[in-house]
């Protein structure tokens, strides 16, 4: 059998390139990453899942990952059902999301039950039905030019549902269109 003169590298590129590819990650110690996570948390309300997901970013070790976020925890720079209630309440005030659409988004981020039946709590049901009174006249209003009555509801359900306002509320509002 006949010898290859050529040689099987795994690397795409040559070593040289490589050494500057790997030199210029930056590392951190438990310390500085610590520090860096403190100032994270405290611009904003964040979850055990954004910081984990920022510091395998920064290529820390899964025990210092660990380690980092019982600190965080303990500081009380972390805490999910403070993350929970200010995200149900942003999220519904702002965006005007209803209650399905903020405990979809919640159990993506990995919270708890308890914690998004807490964050819901956050919504007064007055509050919760004048939102979407305003909601559903804002979007007759922007509807106003369609003429097919079907059409009209399909598009206002569509938008509700869309935002994540329950199923009941939205099917009566829409029969009660003329």
């Amino acid at each position: 059998m006949k010898k290859s003169n050529t040689s099987f590298s795994p690397l795409k590129f040559g070593k040289s390139q490589y050494i500057r590819s790997v030199e210029s990650y930056k590392t951190y110690t438990i310390t500085e990453a610590k520090k860096r996570m403190e100032r994270y948390c405290a611009y904003q309300e964040r979850c055990h899942k954004e910081v984990c997901n920022k510091l395998k970013e920064m290529r820390m070790i899964p025990i210092a990952i660990d380690q980092i976020i019982h600190d965080l925890i303990t500081d009380n720079y972390l805490n999910e059902t403070r993350f929970a209630q200010s995200f149900a309440r942003g999220k519904f005030r702002s965006k005007k999301w209803g209650k399905q659409r903020i405990s979809r988004e919640l159990k993506i981020r990995e919270i708890s039950a308890f914690n998004i039946k807490i964050a819901l709590q956050e919504i007064t049901d007055q509050e919760y039905l004048t939102t979407f009174d305003q909601l559903v006249s804002k979007r007759l209003q922007q509807l106003n030019g369609e003429r097919d009555q079907q059409k009209k509801r399909k598009k206002l359900a569509d938008y509700l549902l869309y935002r994540g306002w329950e199923s009941p509320l939205v099917w009566e509002r829409v029969r009660a269109i003329n």
